[in-house]
């Protein structure tokens, strides 16, 4: 059963309600805050982007610099240097974006859409996964496996990436789903994705998973893109690494290793910030006024303020 966490107040009256799942860690790595099925597998996304990644470092690939990893462990929002980044990618190990077996798509961010489309079709390499497949490719060649194909769960790669997910997790493998991009997606709890990202944020320097961590600290927006959850949560609080997925999902660590992840329901975006804002004060981070701005977005009617959504006060 899930519980209640994020209210959305419209005119004085509760309009809605987002429920979920939810688990902080301790820098000791044990629970905390346990709301509802912390112990049950989800498919967790884009958050398993890290551990692919450190599935890549681990088979040889060796990015060009932070800016190249950060974009391998991104849901990018297909802005100019974004896309200039993967391409950089391809053409470094000398692929065309038509390799890429993701889905072609637009970009997210408005700007970037507007000028996709008005150039001309969707493209792969807007796709916001497309940095993940083309340092794929990349490993793959650097390995002698098939670069066509390189999406099936029994290709090498993807089996590196199933070993590497379970011995970072400690979960059994189990059945694997279809992500977005067309990738298998492996299932893990949220206490045991919570302490990954912990491993991640307490790792010694230099290892896959700090390279990983440090990446995505010092690329925040890369990973991301502009007025991203991933980027404002990391911008206002030194240190985090974080990631979200897709349906509602978000992870993350502090560098003493406290760590939490979590899982709304319905998978509405207008959850993810009053949630994770709740959960970094419940942990004991130092508050500022960019936290108290984007704990509580506001709701708009007719050019005015008229609602909030927020956390509820005392679910966590």
């Amino acid at each position: 059963m899930s519980v209640d966490l994020v209210e959305v107040v419209r005119s004085g009256f509760r309009e809605c309600v987002h429920r979920g799942s939810v688990v902080v860690l301790g820098a000791d790595g044990e629970p905390r805050i346990q709301l509802a099925e912390v112990h049950l597998p989800i498919f967790p996304r884009s958050t398993n982007k890290p551990m692919q990644a450190i599935t890549l470092l681990r088979n040889g690939f060796e990015p060009a610099d932070d800016a190249e990893l950060a974009i391998v462990t991104a849901s990018h929002y297909g802005e100019p240097d974004q896309v200039a980044l993967v391409r950089r990618l391809l053409d470094r190990f000398g692929f065309d974006e038509k390799q890429l077996e993701c889905p072609a798509d637009y970009p997210s961010e408005d700007r970037a859409r507007a000028a996709a489309i008005t150039a001309g079709p969707p493209r792969e390499v807007y796709m916001n996964c497309s940095g993940k497949h083309a340092a794929m490719l990349a490993t793959c060649r650097i390995n002698g496996w098939p670069t066509e194909g390189y999406l099936a769960e029994s290709h090498p790669l993807q089996q590196s990436v199933i070993a590497t997910i379970a011995e970072l997790t400690g979960e059994p493998e189990t059945d694997l789903g279809i992500d977005g991009c067309g990738l298998p997606i492996i299932p893990v709890s949220l206490v045991n994705l919570a302490r990954v990202f912990a491993t991640l944020a307490t790792a010694t320097p230099g290892t896959p998973e700090r390279r990983v961590a440090d990446a995505i600290r010092a690329h925040p927006r890369v990973i991301s893109g502009t007025n991203a959850p991933d980027l404002l949560t990391m911008h206002a609080t030194p240190g985090l690494v974080c990631k979200i997925g897709a349906d509602g999902v978000h992870a993350g660590a502090l560098p003493d290793g406290s760590a939490f992840a979590y899982k709304i329901d319905d998978g509405h975006d207008r959850a993810r910030m009053p949630l994770t804002l709740a959960i970094l004060q419940r942990m004991g981070i130092e508050w500022t006024d960019a936290h108290t701005e984007l704990a509580a977005p506001p709701i708009m009617g007719g050019g005015a303020r008229v609602g909030v959504i927020r956390a509820i006060p005392g679910a966590l």
